[in-house]
């Protein structure tokens, strides 16, 4: 096949062309900066009420609850840091899992140097959090609980109605990383017990650049960048007139047909786990089976380095990736993996594919037989495979 197969939807997707043509005006005839007072100014600012309505109506929530930021790594700093710099007179424990984003986690190594205490929650071996365990954390100086909606990773969706009603129940802020799930899931928060919920553009085939946080109404968080009066004094900083409207766009695109594409999806990555379960052995499906984001598939081969896997699928146009985008120059196994239960070897032969609607059953088909002679491929040079079979006859034989 001549062509180049994209999977890898969850690091970044193509811009929709609906939002590149939204946002190309903004850029050389409505210019004008959205705090003026003149009618070039005006035009900016009316595009921009108008996108925050667009974007609040797709969760369910009220214009004045969206803060637009550059995206969800910034969305995911603000509501753990200015949550902890507003509550910290009541308390200064956090509670979140060990299979967030590295947006989450590094924010809760920088708290915790500034003295707030972090519990890392389990997960299962589905990577589903234990909702025991984090009833059992629950402290009286306990001030936010942040989990991610659905793993960027393996894919597991997480009971999210359930961890909002024990964070409401005990009156604890509730907020959560949907910066994968936006969009290709349910959100709503005038149906979900959410208090801030994090999502990126990028994500949804809108541009890179832009994102935003909802913050519920009542929430008292404070400000993140200081400056201006921009975003209601909580988020400072001339607006992205042409990144709001791109996303805009992209939003009104894909929640227009999001069941139908997600049927499509869940069709396509089902057939591509059940080619792969069938026609590779020693292999391993991450995540939950049914519980998981439509477009993802994440396996683990024993005996080869995900690396080395890449590369060749690489070789023969195929765009995967072995994890999070944010960590592909790390020569760690990734921490999701080490959560949900496997060894450090077999974690660091992991591969994830997320599919796009534009996704074809021939080129599923195409990347299930090319993956098959790789791995097969790969573990005829390796020397653990060799001895591996040997063990295996021996036994058959015995």
């Amino acid at each position: 096949m001549n062509k180049l197969i994209y999977l890898d939807n969850a690091a970044t997707t193509k811009t929709a062309q609906e939002a590149v043509d939204a946002m190309l005006p903004y850029f050389t005839e409505y210019y004008g900066n959205a705090s003026s007072i003149y009618s070039l100014g005006a035009e900016s600012k009316k595009a921009m009420t108008e996108a925050r309505e667009e974007i609040a109506g797709s969760i369910g929530a009220s214009a004045q609850e969206i803060y637009f930021t550059a995206g969800g790594s910034e969305s995911d700093n603000w509501a753990l840091v200015a949550t902890a710099e507003a509550y910290e007179s009541k308390g200064k424990h956090i509670i979140t899992s060990k299979i967030e984003h590295h947006a989450i986690l590094h924010t809760c190594e920088y708290l915790e140097k500034r003295g707030f205490s972090i519990t890392y929650i389990d997960v299962d071996e589905n990577g589903v959090l234990k909702l025991d365990e984090l009833k059992k954390a629950i402290r009286p100086d306990t001030i936010l609980i942040s989990v991610m909606f659905a793993n960027n990773e393996i894919g597991t969706i997480q009971p999210i109605k359930e961890i909002g009603e024990i964070a409401r129940e005990h009156g604890i802020l509730f907020h959560t990383d949907a910066v994968q799930a936006y969009g290709h899931v349910q959100t709503r928060v005038d149906e979900l017990p959410i208090d801030m919920m994090s999502a990126s553009g990028h994500k949804i085939n809108g541009p890179k650049g832009i994102g935003f946080l909802y913050i519920r109404k009542g929430v008292k968080i404070r400000s993140f960048v200081h400056g201006g009066a921009q975003e209601r004094s909580r988020r400072a900083g001339t607006e992205n007139i042409p990144g709001i409207v791109g996303l805009a766009a992209a939003v009104k695109k894909n929640f227009a047909n999001m069941e139908e594409r997600n049927r499509k999806e869940t069709e396509l990555r089902d057939y591509l786990i059940e080619r792969i379960e069938k026609e590779i052995p020693y292999c391993r499906l991450n995540g939950h089976r049914t519980d998981r984001l439509p477009n993802n598939v994440n396996f683990s081969f024993q005996f080869i380095e995900g690396e080395s896997l890449l590369i060749m699928l690489d070789m023969k146009g195929i765009c995967a990736s072995s994890g999070s985008a944010c960590t592909s120059g790390s020569l760690d196994p990734s921490h999701v993996l080490l959560a949900i239960g496997l060894p450090h070897e077999i974690a660091h032969g992991s591969l994830r594919m997320t599919l796009s609607e534009e996704n074809t059953k021939e080129e599923i088909d195409f990347v299930a037989d090319e993956l098959k002679g790789i791995v097969e491929r790969l573990r005829s040079m390796s020397p653990l495979y060799e001895d591996f079979i040997k063990k295996e006859e021996k036994k058959h034989v015995q």
